[in-house]
């Protein structure tokens, strides 16, 4: 199944081969890799080589490994899991600066809006103006309305993610939005003018996707994004 693999950081070599023969279906998810010893001779490695090209592939999600009798290394499913993972730790801590949050969001958000305006059925529509006429109930008590107002925003979000049925998308921004009250926590203030503006980002959006204006949709996801960022990055800077 392997073949040797130069000595130069040889457990990359080791990585790369299973990690292909994972993504290409030949090891599927349940099945155990080949023993230890039949690996080594496979590729060539030390027993140590191999071990730590193993505890890489664990720590990307390829595989789990098992130990006790009935042990070894078992493929697992290849899911979003750990991008996920991965990038709700950056958001939580802080690690990404406004900026590059707001360009991937952009990007991200500017793409789920168009296509959920080409995927949306009536039942989707029907269920983002629910969302909607739940924000202008939140939009109506001012202050006391701004966190409830914040999590329906998010909803909408999500709303829009799955009804593009994209599953990166959705992964992405499952993470996003599970993680980003940090962010708003530390640079997003209450104001009445910016929930006001929030309320017509969104209404704007959801008309768009309901008319199948993915274009108009992508612009305004964009330009909601991007608007709040700059809010953000102004509390930031003083």
């Amino acid at each position: 199944m392997f073949k040797q693999v130069r000595q130069n950081k040889a457990y990359q070599g080791v990585v790369e081969q299973i990690e292909e023969t994972i993504v290409a279906g030949t090891l599927k998810p349940g099945s155990l890799l080949p023993a230890e010893r039949e690996l080594k001779e496979q590729f060539g490695v030390s027993r140590g080589t191999l071990r730590e090209a193993l505890r890489v592939l664990e720590q990307k999600g390829l595989i789990e490994i098992r130990t006790g009798v009935s042990g070894g290394s078992v493929v697992r499913e290849v899911n979003g899991d750990k991008l996920s993972e991965n990038i709700g730790l950056l958001i939580r801590n802080r690690t990404v600066s406004l900026q590059d949050l707001a360009t991937f969001r952009e990007g991200i958000e500017g793409g789920v809006a168009a296509l959920a305006a080409q995927r949306a059925s009536e039942g989707d529509i029907a269920f983002l103006r629910e969302l909607l006429g739940e924000a202008e109930g939140h939009l109506k008590l001012g202050r006391k309305g701004w966190n409830a107002f914040i999590r329906t925003d998010e909803k909408l979000h999500m709303a829009l993610a799955r009804i593009s049925a994209n599953q990166l998308y959705i992964s992405v921004l499952e993470s996003v939005y599970s993680n980003i009250h940090t962010y708003y926590d530390n640079y997003l203030s209450y104001g009445k003018q910016r929930l006001q503006e929030n309320y017509d980002d969104l209404r704007g959006i959801v008309e768009a996707v309901a008319a199948g204006e993915g274009e108009k949709a992508r612009k305004l996801a964009q330009g909601h994004v991007e608007r709040f960022n700059a809010y953000m990055e102004k509390k930031g800077a003083t």
